[in-house]
């Protein structure tokens, strides 16, 4: 199940999707990974503690990273001042920030219409936060 709340913006109310609780953790996704699979939890849960630095790696080369059943991190970045007069002078001295955007994974239809989207479960139930 997730989770909303009601919000008013600009005079009319609509939901906003919150969190409870803690999050969980690595141990609790190498956990049940290990329990879909014939991976030992502390195999899975080294592989999972060294997937940021994988990632980090190869997307440094300039490449966007696309995990099955996850969807696709890629790199952005923003650039700082007022910008440059020319294409000559754009470099990367320029860039203010780098942030990784992430794409979940999902499925076209024939139509072309977005028919699964792997990270949202198909029996996803939302209850309202303030009626718990």
């Amino acid at each position: 199940m997730a989770f909303y709340k009601k919000e008013k913006r600009e005079g009319k109310w609509h939901p906003r999707a919150v969190t409870k609780g803690r999050p969980y953790t690595t141990d609790d996704v190498a956990r049940r990974l290990s329990e879909m699979s014939t991976v030992s939890p502390g195999d899975t849960y080294a592989v999972l503690v060294n997937l940021g630095p994988v990632l980090a790696k190869m997307m440094s080369q300039g490449r966007s990273v696309q995990l099955k059943g996850v969807g696709t991190l890629y790199y952005t970045c923003q650039s700082v001042g007022k910008g440059v007069d020319t294409p000559e002078e754009v470099n990367p001295g320029q860039i203010g920030a780098v942030k990784v955007r992430f794409i979940p994974e999902y499925t076209r239809g024939n139509r072309g219409q977005v028919t699964e989207r792997t990270l949202i479960d198909s029996d996803l139930e939302w209850i309202d936060a303030d009626e718990l």
